[in-house]
């Protein structure tokens, strides 16, 4: 430790040099890759891609959730959403209810179909997470998830601690 406390090696990370940045990119394309595949493979199986795997994680998350909420947190356009939730209502994966207060709402309900799906994509990237935390550590855990929130921007930011919020 040095004298202001702070240990030369958190120290140097300050000074990161842009070949240690390009790697640390490079290991966060290879790694979403990999943290994908499994889940890519379940998909495709069914002829769905990674728009309906997030739609149907956060529906999951936030039962009930609005499809206006749904646009906020993907970022996508509401034709795209619009496009995917038809076909998970079609396939019997998500109900789609009219909103009891505001009868323009739609709102977002997982079927026990969509709840199976849900459980084989989240399994598979949870078993890929744990193999990789266990072989980490916990403090690389910790670095890890404060690197990644760092990262989030400030809307980003408010969706992800509402998720945390309501796991807690």
């Amino acid at each position: 430790m040095t004298q202001s406390g702070q240990s030369t090696t958190g120290q140097s990370l300050l000074f990161l040099t842009d070949e240690q940045l390009r790697k640390g990119t490079e290991a966060m394309f290879f790694a979403y890759r990999g943290f994908t595949a499994d889940p890519d493979r379940i998909l495709s199986e069914r002829g769905y891609g990674r728009a309906h795997h997030r739609a149907v994680h956060f529906i999951h998350r936030s039962p009930g959730t609005t499809v206006n909420n749904l646009l906020a947190i993907l970022g996508v356009t509401k034709q795209s959403l619009n496009r995917v939730l038809r076909t998970l209502v079609e396939d019997g994966l998500v109900l789609n209810t009219v909103g009891t207060k505001d009868k323009r709402e739609r709102h977002l309900y997982l079927t026990e179909t969509g709840t199976a799906l849900e459980r084989a994509l989240s399994d598979a990237q949870r078993d890929r997470m744990r193999a990789a935390y266990r072989a980490a550590g916990p403090a690389a855990v910790a670095g890890f998830r404060q690197v990644l929130e760092a990262m989030m921007d400030e809307e980003m930011r408010r969706h992800y601690d509402a998720l945390k919020d309501k796991a807690e």
